[in-house]
């Protein structure tokens, strides 16, 4: 039997063991998904030697950078973003080999792409956090030029939520949601941007899948723009980790 797990702090609610457990059972796969909850990542290298059926982990927050230093190897996608997401556990007679990916760029742009039109040529990233990397990797791989709307100290290619105004979003026809406003409970929140400039030119893409419309979409849809929740994203990713861990190479 083949084990997979997640790392991360707090696991009250995760998608990946879900997905996987169901999987795992309707295609009658030999394979159990478990939660590793650990308060530290300290405690990462314990996991590995005390669980030595494990050949994959996903990881989430707030470990997707820290785990980094453990790692014996990075893919090209990962050592440019600086996060990962994947983990493929490889054990040798000679030891260990822990190699680290970021399949959040596989599940964003295969997620995106057949959305796109000739006129997305620029984008507005709302949000400055680890979830914004992937997607800069991915716009940088697909030409799009962006700039990211920050609360944090500026830095390149970035500007402040009170300077977006028509100019920003009638230029910027690709506006991405990085944060976590309007996730459940919380449905009610929505990042503050002058919504009426929205077109039926725009697309708005929410990493947010829970709800499935969440109050971003709902106005740009409002305004005739095409809207796009992360479950697919989500969905995508978790099905690259899969591939990763039973390849070849």
């Amino acid at each position: 039997m083949k084990r997979y797990g997640l790392l991360g702090y707090p696991l009250t609610h995760s998608f990946s063991k879900r997905y996987f457990t169901e999987r795992f059972e309707t295609e009658k796969i030999d394979s159990t998904y478990d939660n590793f909850e650990i308060d530290s990542i300290t405690k990462f290298p314990e996991v590995v030697k005390d669980n030595p059926e494990v050949i994959g982990f996903n990881v989430t927050i707030p470990y997707k950078e820290q785990v980094i230093p453990y790692l014996d190897e990075l893919n090209d996608s990962a050592k440019e973003i600086g996060a990962v997401n994947t983990i493929r556990v490889t054990r040798t007679e000679n030891g260990v080999h822990l190699k680290g990916f970021n399949t959040d760029t596989f599940g964003f742009e295969s997620s995106l792409k057949p959305l796109l039109k000739d006129h997305h040529k620029k984008a507005l990233i709302l949000g400055t956090g680890g979830a914004s990397k992937a997607l800069k990797y991915v716009l940088r791989k697909l030409g799009i030029e962006y700039i990211s709307a920050s609360i944090e100290e500026l830095k390149e290619n970035e500007i402040r939520y009170e300077d977006i105004d028509e100019q920003v979003i009638t230029g910027r026809l690709l506006i991405i949601n990085a944060t976590p406003l309007g996730t459940y409970p919380k449905v009610e929140t929505f990042p503050n941007i002058p919504y009426e400039f929205i077109t039926d030119k725009h697309l708005l893409f929410d990493l947010v899948y829970n709800p499935e419309v969440t109050q971003f979409m709902a106005k740009g849809q409002a305004n005739g723009a095409t809207v796009k929740n992360g479950y697919e994203m989500l969905l995508n990713q978790a099905k690259k980790s899969y591939e990763i861990w039973n390849s070849e190479e």
